[in-house]
């Protein structure tokens, strides 16, 4: 009995503490025992790596219990949004892995979150404002003196009913009226001092077109949306804890008599997903794109879902990512090599090996026959023995690295240089003799002899060398394109250095982020060589660039027209950089 109780504490204290309350609110019976919760993106961009860490909470804990998961827009700002976005959301919540059980938007409860309004202003707790949006902001006061009560404050409810009405008929410019909570002024959490909760904006509507000429402010729509849709555990990123009492607020105000203590939406925040050398926010984002600074939303150098899918980023490697750095209530700033090393880990399992030449110089095996050709079996994966083997091509005239040739090389240098064997991978030992060089003394073609009774497979293969390349058969190779991705930005922490920027240099964000853009985010290599195998190679198919790092399919690449992008290299070369 003992162990058995000992394991079940073990059991609860691995859950994070969001966990453990679902745990506990089920098993007391909240909510009649149910679990529903929702994931509520508003379609003003992509969805980047931090939305990663909302969806996997809420998709995964409802299917973990039993319960189900909705994805809901808050679509209450049509100045921002658009059906681009709720499409591009849709489709990387699916690449994720995950479904949701139905499809709301907030915009579907317009008709009750106006008629909630007009109850406020029947009830006296609701009240038309028409001071300009920079007096109210000056007469919120600060966390430690009380605000000023608008002079419209005690106005008579008839009167703003119908100027509330004049809102909702397109009769009211933007910005000249506001509909406030009339809640305390004086109250210790900002948000309870009359905060806004309707506006005009007269930008026609993504879903509703020109229907409505006023919207609710998010603090109004979130938890009546919440509210309607029965949600039971409604999850947020911490800057929203000084929220939640104005959240609890208004659903007290909307029950309309209901006994809420065990049926209500509970909120819960947790820490945002942070990375360094990583900006994340749609805004800015968003300006990297205007203003042609990245290719699109989909960049491989962007933070969004699709730019990490066009780079080669897997779901099973974003999920698990996620579960490591785990969640907590406090902020920090999460390693970008805890990332990618979960990309490698999944690429390094799954991924097919593949010879690739990204700086070619030629290499000509002086014994070997002419015109001969042979073929070799490469391993497509060695972690997984029913990933088979696939062809490749051997010959006289090969593909090498450049880098992989030294003419007057330092003693531990275990590539080509005249006098030293290596063996070129899945084929022969060889042993380089020499080099040819161009006017400017460029190497242009290094010459070594092989020896016929070391090929791979082969007794004699069994002789040791200390060094080991990769080659491409010269005829038996294709032309490609490849693309090395790097970080975006130089600092670590771009978020702070474009505040600083910004104020001390007086700037826009743009201007900003010029600055700080790292010059080796992107280098195109146009004349590389990739084997034959992959001439069928379809976008976003992964692959291991045998000593070079992993790399996947571009969206650009067609028949004729190969291009890949560098989705990791084998190992943390940031590393270093960071220590230097």
């Amino acid at each position: 009995m003992e162990i058995r109780e000992e394991a079940k504490d073990a059991e609860k204290k691995s859950l994070n503490f969001i966990e453990q309350k679902v745990v506990e609110d089920l098993a007391a019976g909240k909510n009649d025992g149910r679990l529903q919760t929702r994931f509520p993106p508003e379609p003003n961009g992509y969805l980047h790596i931090g939305h990663a860490k909302a969806i996997c909470l809420d998709f995964g804990l409802a299917a973990k219990y039993g319960g189900v998961c909705n994805l809901r827009f808050d679509d209450t700002n049509p100045t921002k949004e658009d059906a681009e976005y709720v499409e591009a959301i849709k489709e990387d919540i699916q690449w994720l892995g995950f479904k949701w059980g139905n499809e709301y938007y907030a915009s579907d409860y317009f008709p009750q979150l106006f008629d909630f309004a007009l109850r406020l202003i029947r009830e006296g707790k609701a009240y038309v404002d028409e001071q300009p949006s920079e007096l109210i902001a000056a007469q919120k006061g600060t966390p430690t003196k009380a605000g000023t009560e608008s002079p419209y404050r005690n106005r008579p409810v008839e009167e703003s009913l119908a100027l509330f009405q004049q809102m909702a008929e397109g009769k009211v410019e933007e910005g000249r009226m506001v509909l406030r909570a009339k809640i305390d002024m004086a109250n210790s959490n900002m948000h309870f001092r009359d905060p806004i909760i309707y506006r005009v904006l007269k930008t026609p509507h993504h879903r509703t077109g020109n229907r409505w000429q006023v919207y609710p402010m998010y603090d109004f729509a979130h938890g009546q949306s919440d509210f309607f849709e029965g949600v039971t555990h409604s999850w947020c990123t911490l800057e929203f804890v000084v929220h939640r009492p104005l959240y609890d607020y208004f659903i007290d105000e909307l029950k309309e008599g209901k006994d809420l203590d065990d049926h209500r939406p509970r909120q819960t925040e947790f820490n945002k997903l942070n990375l360094n050398y990583t900006l994340l926010s749609k805004r800015n984002l968003l300006v990297l794109v205007k203003e042609g600074v990245v290719s699109g939303w989909d960049d491989p150098r962007m933070p969004t879902l699709c730019g990490f899918r066009r780079r080669g980023y897997t779901p099973d490697s974003i999920r698990k990512f996620v579960d490591k750095i785990g969640y907590t209530t406090y902020d920090a700033l999460n390693d970008f090599a805890l990332l990618e090393s979960s990309v490698r880990e999944d690429l390094n399992a799954t991924a097919t090996r593949v010879s690739a030449v990204l700086h070619p110089i030629r290499l000509t095996l002086t014994n070997y026959p002419e015109g001969q050709v042979e073929t070799m079996q490469v391993v497509n994966n060695p972690e997984d023995e029913t990933a088979g083997t696939h062809p490749i091509r051997f010959s006289r005239h090969l593909w090498i690295e450049a880098e992989d040739f030294m003419e007057d090389a330092p003693k531990k240098y275990f590539r080509m240089t005249p006098g030293q064997e290596v063996r070129l991978k899945n084929a022969y030992i060889v042993k380089c003799t020499g080099c040819r060089k161009d006017a400017d003394g460029k190497v242009t073609e290094v010459f070594a002899e092989y020896d016929p009774e070391t090929r791979s497979g082969l007794p004699g293969a069994d002789r040791k060398v200390k060094g080991t390349i990769h080659w491409l058969s010269q005829e038996h190779c294709l032309r490609a394109e490849v693309r090395l991705y790097d970080r975006l930005w130089k600092d670590e922490n771009p978020r702070d250095e474009l505040a600083r920027l910004q104020e001390e240099l007086q700037c826009t964000p743009i201007e900003a982020m010029r600055r700080m853009l790292n010059p080796q985010s992107l280098e195109i290599r146009p004349d590389c060589y990739v084997e034959e195998f992959l001439s069928d190679a379809q976008p976003l198919a992964h692959f291991q660039f045998q000593r070079i790092g992993y790399f996947c399919v571009d969206k650009d690449s067609r028949p004729g027209h190969l291009v890949f992008n560098r989705t990791a290299t084998l190992k943390d070369s940031w590393a270093k950089v960071a220590s230097k």
